[in-house]
Formats: C-alpha cells, structure tokens, sequence
C-alpha cells in the first residue's frame, strides 16, 4: 500500500515543531490552535489584500545574490501582536520567504523554475575553489555538469576574526564551503552559549537549515581571519536537494536496515541518508590507517572489510606484524571509535574484495549520531576483550598509533 504525503504537510508540522522548541510552551494543545491559527489568517489576509490588487504573491521567492537585500526590504506589518512569534508570510519585498513556510518538492521542482546563478571567477580563483570542494560530502554524489554549475554559483567571502558567518535562530540563506581559517560552533541552551566544536581549515556548514527549513541550528564565529565559499540557497535546493532526493530513494531502505541506526526516528535517518557520501574500494587497498587522525566514519554497503591491529604490546620479532581482530559485513559498521574517544585511528581496514562504503565525515557524525553513541561506546569494552585475548592487553586501545 502506497500512501502519499500531501504536498506542504513536511515543511507545515516541521515550522510548528520549530516553534515548540524555540518556545517550549506548557500547553501544546492551546499553542497548536493559536499557530496553525495565525498561519490560517496570515494565508487569508494575503489572499483578500491579493484579490484587491494591493499586493502580489508570489510562490518562490527572488535570487539571492551577494548583497545584502536592503534594497528589497521595507515593512509590511500592518498590526502589532503581542505573541512572542509571528506567523510567515510570503512577501515579494521581503528578503526572502520565512523558511518555516516554503514548500519544496524536489520530485516536482523543474531546474528552469529560476534563474541559474553565476559568479564569474579567476582561474586562481576557480583552482582555490575546487581544492576546497574536492571532500565535501554534498557533492559527491553530483554529476559533472551539476557540480559545474555549483561551482559557477559560488562566491567568495572574506571574514574577520570575530565576525558571525551565521548566527543561531536565523533563516539560512547560504551553504558555505571552508577554505582556510578557524571557525568556533555555539549552541546556546536555557540562555547560555557554549563552545561545542570547532572547524580547522577544512568542511563545511550551513546545509541543514537550508535542507530542513528550520532556523539556524548553531552560530558559527571566526577565530582568525579565513576565507569561505558560499552558495545561494535557490541553487542548493535546485541541485543539492534534487540529486539528495533521488539519493534518499537509493539509500533509504539500506540505512534502515543497519542495526546502529534502527533506535534513532525515520526523520533522525533521512538526516543521515542526506549527508552520507559512496566510496569504493579495490581488494586489498586500504581504507583506514592505525595512527591516522580519524575524520570519517564508515558503514559497509556491500562487500567485507577486515580490521588489522599492529601490537605495540608485543615485543617479540613479530612486533611490526598486523593481526586480524575482526571483519565487518553489509550493515556494520568500523571507524567510529578514534572518533567516540577522539583519539588516532586504533586499527587499519583493508578490503577483501571489491567494496563499497557509505562514508560520513567527523562533523556530521557528531551533529547527528548522538542518540548512538552509547551504543558505540558499549562497543569499546567488546574491542578491548577482543586486545586482551589477543595481546593480553587493551594498551593498544587506550593509547593507539603506529
């Protein structure tokens, strides 16, 4: 039985979750009424004033560019609420649509819907430019044509040590790329703002509020002075979302089948499923190194890998030798430890065969496999038996490296 989810339901329940949360109130029920109420009014005013000839809507919203779209604002609040939200309303002037409103079916959606966006660049330029894209996950997946027109869409931004990227609870405009430079990540919760990571010259940030319409999850602040790449959100949701909605499709019934992520919601893995890349290995070659910083985590799709410890407990002429600890099949997982205990890599994986890997980066894998975590740590303690039969210690473990 095939049951089809009206289009605008997503993003209505998903703009009124954002509310509950950012508001908290004691009486969901009374605060239902009173939003999808405003919402009904906000929808019914737009109409009436559109009918007079005194407004027109519009269903997407205007293409960004790099300014700052102060040209296309000015105010168009008629009455004063005494609520502490207001309900979204499509405006022409406004600098764009409140995200909580927007509906997008990337199934639906026609690339010639909008403008494409170019930013022409220098050749030094360009060079710069792919280097800092060539690990970004989001594009993996891209054809060649779809990731020229990203990269013809992207523009430059220079930043100050203490200036704001993005700022917690505001709309998403931009993806941003990271070319050089530190950037600090505050959460702020019950009124206080804490540290909770830091970008060190390489990722990316800016994808989820563009994917999910929901506020900025996170203030992202520059330590030092640096260098990022933006994309426009008209062109993110055009290509980005488009090509994850068909990934969605490939991918969605494999990660519900990995055991790690069955306890996390069906929402909770979509998330994963958006921002996994697909690596394959040949056999033999080598996917990860014992010693290595660990920046990805990894998920077998199809194929086997083996995972290699080399002994530092072992003093005898076989010291230097890598022992077998343990193979992993189509829906496990490896890679997750040095990033649960942020330590270096404590085992090598080579691939038996060929193999093909989901693969998701350090950030993401803080940011959205949290509700796991105590799963994976329950994990140290079977690798550490494991080291102990083996060597008669787990000192590899608790102190990896070459």
């Amino acid at each position: 039985m095939s049951i089809e989810i009206p289009p605008g339901l997503t993003e209505l329940l998903q703009g009124y979750t954002v509310e509950v949360l950012r508001h908290r109130p004691p009486d969901l029920l009374n605060f239902a009424a009173e939003y999808f109420g405003r919402l009904r009014d906000a929808r019914d005013q737009q109409l009436r004033e559109a009918a007079r000839g005194k407004e027109v809507v519009f269903d997407g919203e205007p293409m960004q560019t790099e300014s700052n779209g102060e040209d296309e604002r000015r105010e168009d609040v008629d009455s004063e609420s005494d609520s502490d939200f207001e309900p979204p309303v499509v405006n022409r002037f406004n600098r764009r649509v409140s995200v909580c409103a927007e509906a997008f079916n990337p199934d639906e959606e026609e690339d010639e819907t909008e403008p494409r966006v170019v930013h022409p660049k220098t050749d030094e330029q360009r060079c710069r430019l792919q280097e800092a894209c060539k690990d970004i996950l989001l594009f993996k997946n891209l054809d060649q044509e779809q990731l020229s027109q990203v990269l013809d869409a992207m523009f430059e931004r220079k930043v100050q040590p203490q200036e704001h990227v993005i700022d917690q609870g505001d709309d998403g405009d931009n993806f941003y790329v990271i070319e050089r430079g530190l950037y600090d990540i505050f959460v702020s919760r019950d009124g206080q703002s804490r540290c909770v990571g830091r970008y060190d010259n390489r990722g990316s940030f800016g994808e989820l509020a563009l994917m999910y319409n929901t506020p900025r999850a996170a203030t992202i602040v520059a330590t030092t002075e640096g260098a990022l790449w933006g994309l426009d959100r008209v062109t993110f949701r055009r290509i980005i979302l488009k090509n994850n909605a068909k990934k969605r499709k490939t991918y969605e019934l494999f990660i519900e089948s990995v055991p790690l992520l069955k306890s996390l919601e069906p929402s909770e893995r979509m998330k994963i499923v958006d921002v996994i890349g697909e690596k394959n290995f040949q056999d033999g070659e080598r996917i990860i190194s014992q010693g290595d910083k660990a920046d990805s985590f990894y998920i077998v799709e199809s194929g086997e890998v083996k995972i290699l410890i080399k002994s530092k407990t072992v003093t005898n002429k076989d010291a230097n030798q890598e022992v077998e600890i343990a193979r992993c099949h189509k829906g496990q997982y490896f890679g997750e430890l040095a990033l649960v205990t942020n330590k270096p890599r404590a085992a090598s994986a080579y691939a038996v065969g060929a193999v093909k890997c989901l693969v998701m980066d350090v950030q993401a894998f803080e940011r959205l496999l949290g509700p796991c975590m105590d799963i994976m740590k329950r994990n140290i303690t079977h690798y550490e038996e494991q080291l102990v039969a083996l060597f008669g210690s787990s000192l590899d473990l608790t102190d990896p490296g070459n």
